[in-house]
């Protein structure tokens, strides 16, 4: 698009001229060049080069040949020939016409030429009487040679690594996504339809691969299968923290609503279900591709060209409803997004994090990668290009990061020599998202074993948002959540007829640990006699003083016993053998009234709660070590009637 108006704009300035006003007396090359913009017309570029080139054999002062010849080259990608072309008809006459000076700076720009493309934009700012939109992207394309050429001055730490033949082959890999447990890859292999003509022009199709890691590498990829894999394109997927939802991007399919649309499917039970278009709240008449999901698959993140936008594509966010619809997308701004081309975003698992490439913002030359940090639930820092050599004068899309926050994965055609491979590298400090951790395990009945389907929420004790929601699988039990580790959390896992579950959270802003949890979880159902230990319940030291963090755990007994209005409990309060036994059943009792005021304050009534305070009668370790200790200290709530 951006060269059919740079063509109308070539063609004009020539034809402007008749055969007697040409800067040639040369009526062969002149014959030639009529020749030339024939061929250009119906882009035919190999047989207008030629003309072309046979036209400045026979006068090299031949300057309007030497212009077009420049706009040949350009559209058939031979950039290099391009450059040298447009510098001949400068060299010639600047004057002639001035915008050739654009031209060249932009193909500079691309080629990785910082210095010659900034002084040929310094060049063609200086004439007066230019249009507004080339100033414009001349002041900021001169603004990317600044920072391309202080970049290079100054590069960041890059050593990319391939995959390896598990997940690379002869064929392009790209879009690679990982779950939050590292040890499942998913990503985009484009092939051959008629593996017989593997070279035939349009005999590509993409189809969704993927990877387990085990012992200690990738293993063989393979083919996702049926139904998310069809004949048609399947790629740019995204998959969230647990591995169990799968966005990816489908094109001129029968149930699209536009040129490009996002689809999901959900792992169950180690299968995908059938493909379903995410629906007019997301999709349009327009293109909507390249999704990222955060990891506990409530928010969406994508690339579109719907109006509304700021520039050709833009991108967009979406938030999962309880129900599980999608509420309409917001564009994320001019924070986000630029005049230019904003694509392949990337959310990491910390949820405040975003990857994604932009050819508007300044760079290297295409598209380049930036990061941008979230600095509340709707505003964005301003994105920061991620540095040479990460970015070059190619175009770098499709960037990942693991939730340990030190390795970055993408796809190049730079470093293989073999068409598109997806590398890993070690991500410099400066560029890292916070890290994240994960607990993983099951969800079983506590009396049959038997695997349930429950909800898990996470929840920042000091703000009481909730951060993340997910689910275990229903026939396997089997959930990740992932636990970002720069604040302290709840994790409340329920479902109805069961008492809910609890566990704290508690990190320093350093933490440094990267074993993640693994816990199996044992739901008890309601019944007299059953009793849970509220993990998120804190008082102040040597008081009986509730923690205004305690809300957040509270609030879900209140949740409890209004979901179950028959339901009568006690809070029980219990200590370490820290001081007398006298001191401890006292401070315990104060502790657990202090915990049953609070539910009656919520209005729960008195009847239906009671406490008692045991001290240390009742320990569940041995308090000779601080961590027996810890789990001494508790509040529990105990089914008093039902």
């Amino acid at each position: 698009m951006r060269y059919l108006i740079v063509l109308l704009l070539m063609l004009v300035a020539i034809s402007a001229h008749s055969q007697d006003e040409y800067r040639t007396k040369n009526k062969r090359a002149i014959a030639k060049f009529e020749a030339a913009k024939r061929y250009y017309v119906i882009r035919d570029y190999p047989k207008a080069s030629y003309e072309l080139r046979t036209a400045v054999e026979m006068d090299p002062e031949f300057i309007e040949a030497w212009l077009l010849l420049g706009q040949v080259e350009t559209d058939a990608g031979n950039l290099k020939k391009s450059v040298e072309a447009y510098q001949k008809a400068v060299d010639i006459n600047a004057l002639f016409f001035p915008n050739v000076l654009f031209f060249l700076a932009e193909n500079e720009l691309k080629l990785g030429m910082y210095g010659d493309a900034r002084k040929h934009y310094e060049w063609f700012l200086a004439f007066g009487g230019i249009k507004e939109s080339l100033r414009e992207r001349s002041l900021k394309a001169h603004a990317s040679c600044d920072l391309a050429l202080l970049s290079v001055e100054n590069p960041v730490p890059f050593e990319p690594k391939n995959l390896g033949q598990s997940i690379n082959t002869m064929y392009d890999e790209y879009w690679p996504s990982l779950s939050a447990d590292e040890k499942m890859l998913v990503y985009t292999r484009l092939l051959p339809i008629d593996y017989n003509n593997p070279a035939f022009y349009g005999n590509r199709q993409e189809d969704l691969y993927y990877s387990r890691f085990e012992y200690g590498d990738w293993q063989l990829a393979k083919n996702v299968g049926s139904p998310p894999n069809t004949p048609d394109n399947e790629g740019a997927q995204t998959i969230s923290g647990n591995g169990l939802l799968m966005v990816f991007t489908g094109c001129m399919r029968e149930d699209g609503m536009g040129l490009c649309d996002l689809y999901f499917s959900e792992n169950r039970g180690g299968r995908w279900t059938m493909p379903r278009n995410m629906g007019k709240a997301i999709n349009t008449k327009y293109s909507e591709k390249q999704p990222s999901l955060s990891s506990d698959g409530r928010e969406l993140y994508f690339t579109s060209n719907r109006p509304g936008g700021l520039g050709e594509f833009d991108l967009w966010m979406s938030v999962r409803q309880e129900n599980g619809s999608w509420s309409a997308p917001l564009n994320m701004g001019k924070q986000i997004n630029s005049s230019g081309l904003d694509q392949s975003p990337f959310i990491h698992p910390d949820n405040k994090t975003l990857y994604f490439s932009s050819t508007g913002w300044p760079g290297m030359g295409d598209f380049d990668i930036f990061l941008s940090r979230r600095t509340s639930d709707t505003s964005w820092s301003e994105p920061v290009n991620l540095g040479y050599p990460i970015n070059t004068n190619n175009s770098e899309q499709g960037l990942i990061v693991n939730s340990n926050a030190d390795m970055a994965y993408f796809s190049s055609n730079r470093l293989s020599g073999k068409g598109q491979d997806i590398f890993a590298f070690e991500l410099y400090y400066d560029a890292r998202p916070n890290r994240v951790s994960y607990m993983k395990g099951k969800v079983f009945d506590s009396e049959t074993r038997q695997p349930l389907e429950a909800k898990f929420e996470l929840i920042d004790l000091e703000t009481s948002r909730t951060v993340i929601t997910s689910s275990s699988d229903p026939r396997s039990g089997e959930f990740l959540v992932v636990i970002p580790v720069d604040a302290d959390y709840a994790l409340n896992v329920n479902r109805p007829s069961y008492l809910f579950h609890s566990e704290n959270f508690s990190f320093d802003k350093v933490y440094e640990s990267s074993e993640p949890f693994y816990m199996d979880i044992a739901l008890k159902p309601i019944k007299v006699g059953e009793k849970i230990t509220l993990r998120n319940v804190f008082y102040k030291t040597d008081s009986f003083a509730l923690d205004l963090r305690s809300r957040v755990e509270l609030d879900k007994v209140v949740m409890l016993l209004e979901a179950n209005p028959t339901l009568s409990i006690e809070i029980g309060g219990h200590t370490d053998n820290v001081g007398t036994a006298t001191y401890n059943v006292n401070l315990s009792g104060r502790r657990a009234e202090e915990a049953m005021n609070y539910l009656a304050s919520r209005g729960i009534e008195s009847g239906r709660i009671s406490f008692k305070g045991y001290g240390m009668n009742v320990p569940l370790a041995s308090n000779d070590e601080e961590e027996g200790k810890a789990l001494n200290r508790r509040t529990e709530l105990k089914i008093i009637n039902k």
